[in-house]
């Protein structure tokens, strides 16, 4: 038997970008949800993953719209990050955010932002595993440094000289 608390502070040792992914529900408002579980999965065809939880109320709204937004955090983006992993509504109140062509909601001050439409999903114990095929990919011209997770804690990667 795998003691639960001993599980979490295991996994929580190892560091991990920080993720916001967003897309917007029937009456056009923005909902969304924080994630350290997001990886690369292919590049023939271009593909990624993240890892909501079942209990998230976004979940509903991003299987039914079958495409999002994955925002790679900047250090400077820990409040969106504490906004979107809050449970309710309105999570992008005071956030600065555009309509994407793809219609996807995108945050300002991003590392990197991937658009994509839902290409499979699976089970994965509590949370689902959603695999979303790769459309468009944002890149600022001087990328921000990223947001990284570990211990319960966030902060920003230094630098890379």
């Amino acid at each position: 038997m795998i003691d639960a608390t001993v599980y979490k502070n295991v996994l929580g040792s190892f560091p991990s970008g920080v993720t916001v992914i967003t897309t917007l529900d029937d009456d056009g408002q923005v909902v969304g949800l924080t994630a350290s579980a997001f990886s690369s999965l292919s590049m023939d065809p271009p593909l990624v993953l993240f890892c909501p939880n079942y209990s998230s109320d976004s979940y509903p709204v991003l299987i039914r719209n079958k495409r999002f937004a994955i925002h790679l955090l900047s250090g400077a983006q820990q409040a969106e990050a504490y906004a979107f992993a809050r449970k309710g509504k309105d999570k992008a109140q005071g956030i600065d955010w555009t309509l994407s062509t793809q219609g996807n909601p995108l945050l300002a001050n991003a590392t990197a932002i991937i658009e994509c439409e839902l290409w499979r999903e699976y089970e994965g114990g509590d949370h689902a595993i959603m695999v979303g095929a790769v459309k468009n990919l944002i890149v600022p011209e001087q990328a921000p440094s990223p947001l990284v997770y570990c211990r319960g804690k966030m902060a920003e990667l230094p630098a890379f000289a």
